[in-house]
């Protein structure tokens, strides 16, 4: 009877342990910092300046890969502390992962814009992506983004 609480009391030290040793892992939800980032890149899309638009991006980013993935930048601040280790990271049905890896490629691109419109498209893009809505195609959206910045009328020197 001791032998069997002492195998019992044991039993539950070490899942305690592992539970502290891993607490990300027990919380983890990728769906969590999925939204989280769809969020941010919908803040991202309605920033009115580069700077804010990159921020965002960059939580998105941080959000997608976690604090141990490559393009991780905690000087931007991570909204997905404490929702586990990453969206990509923790998603292990590839067709269910190829959206994010494809959203995190529109929020780096984003991220490192100089041009506010075409930046701004990118984040529109990532939301789109990461809320699983239909987008048009990124090169047409960016010819019409380029468009915009360019002056309306361009002399010709003939």
């Amino acid at each position: 009877m001791i032998a069997k609480h002492m195998l019992a009391t044991s039993g539950f030290a070490i899942l305690a342990a592992l539970c502290l040793a891993f607490p990300a892992a027990a919380q983890s939800d990728p769906g969590k910092e999925v939204s989280t980032a769809a969020t941010h890149a919908g803040l991202a899309a309605k920033a009115a300046d580069l700077k804010g638009v990159q921020m965002h991006l960059h939580h998105v980013i941080n959000c997608l890969v976690g604090p141990s993935g490559a393009g991780f930048d905690a000087s931007f601040g991570n909204p997905c502390n404490g929702q586990g280790n990453g969206a990509i990271p923790a998603t292990m049905v590839v067709a269910k992962r190829k959206p994010l890896e494809t959203a995190l490629d529109q929020a780096k691109d984003g991220a490192q814009q100089s041009n506010l419109s075409v930046a701004l498209l990118d984040a529109n893009l990532a939301q789109s992506t990461l809320s699983g809505k239909a987008k048009p195609s990124k090169a047409g959206m960016k010819k019409a983004a380029m468009k915009k910045t360019m002056p309306a009328t361009m002399s010709h020197p003939m």
